[in-house]
Formats: structure tokens, sequence, C-alpha cells
């Protein structure tokens, strides 16, 4: 944002603080007036800036239209052949000549240089001076790869409040049976839900950036603010899946009372199956499906680089896919379902879950990103600082419905 960008921002703030005053029909409070009064000192710098900048701009307009004359030596007056100026401004009063002097008198405008003064020894060479204006730089920036994400995985929602209150069903008691005419019919009877409160949890962080690096270097700032996007992303998911539920810290799924479990045996199993059981018991469980698959990425290796007694990739090889048939996948799925390779799981541990039906993941104001130069005096030294932050509760209904399976 430029100087007049700026201006015209700081106006339209101003403009808002004592019509927001007029409106609740009262005077500007202390801290409104010390608001507008820190606003109105940048609104002057910024206007002195922009005056500047216009004055130097209309300069140079009117510097390159004049153009330019070389006079030349009159040739009596040319030092001998081979004769070297001793000095620039030697060299200056003999390129000009006494009819060149005469002009400037006579107050004529047009700009007189001289031919370019150098030994005529000096080789020609690109100065070290030179050297970061020639270097030509590459502004692409490595970007994090983008996987899916084990919030994907949840439902979501949005909150008004600063928590949420829900009901986790009991055990089903009864069931239902063939009846005889006019016999007893059997009774169903759902023991009390139980009320589970979340409340929000602030995840955030914040960095500092010069008024320079975003005037100058607006590429970068693009990228940093997309980077701390894609990092808070990263810290969401190993909250909601693992957090531990101690001070601000969200109450994740693995840790959640009432999940079940399921172990691969010590010998003679594997992972696999492990899984696949896991898979069975949300079914047997809930009578839900499963729909997703979260995993550590050393245990997703030993799974895909695992092989045959013949030294063929059970998930297809680095050039086809099983047995040589079809492409290579570049993340096959496990068992068909939408599998999440994270490093938010512990290594061998997988969450196995019908995790849509199972949870809602609320979100209250969506993810904020603010910047402010009036932060402990930065306002003076041109920093300003950026704050990334977001609000978010997780509700587990129906915590059968995620199996925690551990892998040895």
């Amino acid at each position: 944002m430029g100087p007049k960008e700026k201006l015209i921002a700081l106006q339209k703030d101003m403009q808002a603080i004592v019509e927001g005053a007029k409106a609740l029909g009262r005077d500007l409070n202390a801290e409104e007036i010390t608001s507008l009064e820190a606003k109105a000192a940048e609104a002057t710098e910024l206007k002195g800036t922009i005056d500047r900048q216009e004055k130097g701009d209309a300069l140079m307009k009117s510097i390159s239209s004049l153009g330019a004359v070389t006079v030349d030596e009159p040739e009596h007056k040319k030092a001998p052949e081979g004769e070297q100026a001793k000095s620039l401004g030697e060299h200056f009063a003999k390129s000009v000549g006494a009819e060149g002097f005469a002009r400037l008198k006579s107050g004529d405008s047009k700009v007189i240089s001289a031919p370019e003064f150098k030994a005529a020894t000096d080789p020609q060479t690109v100065p070290a001076a030179f050297a970061p204006v020639l270097t030509q730089v590459d502004t692409g920036i490595v970007r994090s790869y983008r996987r899916p994400l084990i919030t994907d995985l949840f439902s979501t929602g949005t909150i008004s409040g600063n928590a949420v209150t829900y009901f986790v069903e009991g055990a089903v008691e009864g069931a239902f049976t063939t009846v005889a005419e006019t016999g007893q019919k059997p009774q169903l009877h759902i023991a009390d839900p139980t009320p589970v409160t979340d409340s929000l949890k602030k995840i955030a962080a914040w960095w500092d950036t010069s008024d320079e690096m975003i005037e100058d270097v607006d590429f970068w700032v693009s990228e940093v603010n997309n980077r701390g996007l894609y990092l808070l992303s990263l810290f969401e998911e190993q909250q909601i899946l693992a957090g531990n539920g101690t001070g601000s810290n969200v109450l994740g799924v693995l840790n959640r009372s009432g999940i079940q479990t399921e172990t691969q045996a010590a010998s003679g199993d594997s992972a696999q199956d492990a899984i696949f059981r896991a898979i069975t018991k949300v079914q047997t469980g809930t009578g839900l499906t499963a729909d997703g698959i979260v995993i550590n990425p050393a245990d997703y290796q030993a799974l895909r680089l695992s092989k045959d007694a013949n030294g063929q990739y059970f998930g297809g090889g680095f050039f086809s896919g099983e047995y040589g048939n079809g492409g290579v996948t570049v993340q096959p799925p496990l068992w068909g379902l939408t599998t999440v390779v994270s490093s938010a799981v512990p290594a061998k541990t997988v969450a196995v879950g019908s995790f849509k039906a199972a949870a809602t993941m609320y979100r209250k104001g969506g993810v904020r990103v603010e910047s402010t130069n009036s932060d402990l005096g930065k306002f003076t030294k041109n920093i300003i600082t950026t704050r990334i932050e977001e609000r978010v509760a997780l509700a587990v209904r129906i915590p059968a419905a995620i199996v925690k399976v551990t892998l040895v």
C-alpha cells in the first residue's frame, strides 16, 4: 500500500471514530482522542511524503524535457594529441570552451555535457559496486506441499457463544424381536444422554515486518502470510487429533473417553489387518461406516514399501501399479478409505473412524489476520505486527465411532 492509499485509509478510520461517537450521541472519549491524535500525526507525515514525491516527479519531468547539447572544443584550443587532462574540471573546461561558457552566462538553459573522462589505458570492466544491481533475483518461494488435512475429515459448524454443549447418548437397552399375536412387545430404553461442554480454544501466532518490506517486497509478505495460514492448519490438526485438553489445549479425539481401541498382535499379525479390524469395530460398535484413516508418515511408509514373497510391492511399484497393472498412485488410500498421512498422530498409532458422523469442529468467526503498527512503540520504528488467530471447539458426539489402533 502506497502513501496515498495509506492516507486515504487513515482519513476513513478517523472519520469512522468521529461518526461512531456522534451516532451514540456522546463526545469523544480519551481513548478515541488519543487514537485520533496518533492518526492525525501519521496523516501529516504521509502528506509530507506525498508532497515531496510529487515535487520530485515534477522536477525530473522538467529536467528530462530539456534535452542535451554537447559543445565541441574549437580546433585551435584542443589539447595536443596524446595530452591528457589532469582533472575532471580541466577536462570539462577544455571540452566546453569559451563559446560554451558564453552561452551559460547568457542564460541558455540547455545542458552542456563533456565527453566521458577516463585514462586511455583504463580497461572497461564492471565495477564491484554494480554487482548487486546486475544480480537477477528469482522471486519464487518454495511452497509447502498442501496435503489433505485431518480437519477435512470432520464435519464443520459455526458457534455464536464461547462454548458448545451437546449430548453423548448412553447404551441402548433391550432389542427388537418377533412377537406372537397379542403377545407382549419388548421395551427399548436408551440410557440418559450425558451432557458434555467443550469451550472455544484460541490458536494464534504473530510476526513483525518493516514498512520497507511491505512496500518494496510485497511478494515476500504475501508468501509469509500464506505460509502462516498453512502452519496454523498444521498445528490445528495436531490439537484436534491429539490435544491433551489441559489449560488452553483442545481435547483431541484420541484422548476422549469412550473411543474404541484395537492392538496389533506381537507376532503373526500385520498392521494392515489390525487397521481393518478397527474399521469393522466402527460398524459393529456404532452401526456407522468408517470414512477415514489417519496414519503417521513412518507407519505409512512401512505399509507402502511392504512386498510379497516375490518382491512385488502390494501397493504398486515406482513405475506401475500393483503387479504391473495401471499407473502409479502417489498416495494410495488404505482399504479404500480417505487416508491422511500426518505427523499429528504419533508413530505406531493409527486413528480410524466415521469422523464426519462422530464429531463436529466448530470455528467462531473463521481465521483472523490483523496488522497494526501501534504495538509497544513500533510506530516510531516503522514496524508492522501481523497476527493470525482462530477460536475452535471440538464436539465428539459418538466417541465409539473412533478407534485408536496401536501398532507394534
